[in-house]
């Protein structure tokens, strides 16, 4: 991970989601102390993703997604649950917080399950305009791959939700079909199997069930200016409400 200042907006967002590894969130937190840019990004991402707790009403799911996201969620303590302030990530104050392995367990599985059983629509809290369409894009068993936002205005953003084994000599590009007399259309590209804002070419206004999907290319993207690798994940798009 990269902690370059173009990056703060997307590294803040994982961060408060729950989603980088326990050697990336301490280099964050490290530099959350002595960075007021990156403090900043992650108070923003805080108060943006507030209503993913406070605004998703419950839905019904079956046991067998219930079972898949249980097991991509880390051990729960068995202690009583925490008030909704303890379960948000906060700046740490100083070196010796020792509230932090607590509210990010509670804090991963809260927003887990409200991204997924929301059907990712949940995603459309965001940093500049809301999202015209949401797309989850699953893998060939089913499992929830990653989330797609396409904003309509030539970007679009990608959330990856689970790790991509990526050879060197290879990249991930995302794909969308506006329509089958145009056929698939290249977003951009995933640099080091990282969550990304894209921006890629003129494209139509993004419709509901517009096809989405994550190939794996060679080094540079696809040569053909069309998917050549093989499907990492794909889903169709639902018009955010």
């Amino acid at each position: 991970m990269k902690l370059a200042p173009e990056n703060f907006p997307h590294i803040a967002d994982e961060y408060v989601l729950g989603l980088l590894g326990e050697a990336d969130v301490s280099a964050v937190e490290n530099e959350i102390e002595r960075n007021a840019a990156l403090a900043n990004a992650v108070a923003e991402a805080r108060e943006r993703f507030l209503p993913l707790d406070t605004n998703v009403d419950p839905a019904a799911v079956s046991p067998v997604l219930w079972e898949a996201i249980e097991t991509r969620l880390p051990e729960q303590a068995t202690a009583a649950s925490p008030p909704i302030a303890s379960v948000l990530p906060r700046i740490p104050m100083a070196g010796n917080d020792n509230l932090r392995s607590g509210w990010r367990a509670t804090a991963i599985s809260a927003i887990a399950a409200s991204l997924i059983l929301a059907g990712g629509l949940a995603w459309s809290v965001t940093r500049v305009v809301e999202p015209l369409v949401v797309a989850v894009l699953v893998n060939e068993a089913g499992d929830v791959q990653a989330v797609v936002e396409d904003f309509g205005n030539d970007t679009a953003s990608i959330k990856l939700l689970t790790d991509f084994p990526v050879p060197a000599d290879r990249t991930m590009q995302v794909w969308t079909l506006p329509s089958r007399e145009m056929g698939p259309m290249s977003l951009g590209l995933l640099e080091d199997a990282h969550s990304a804002r894209l921006s890629g070419s003129a494209l139509p206004k993004p419709q509901d069930a517009q096809l989405y999907e994550i190939t794996l290319e060679q080094a540079g993207g696809s040569p053909t200016g069309r998917p050549t690798g093989p499907i990492l994940a794909k889903g169709f798009a639902k018009l955010a409400r």
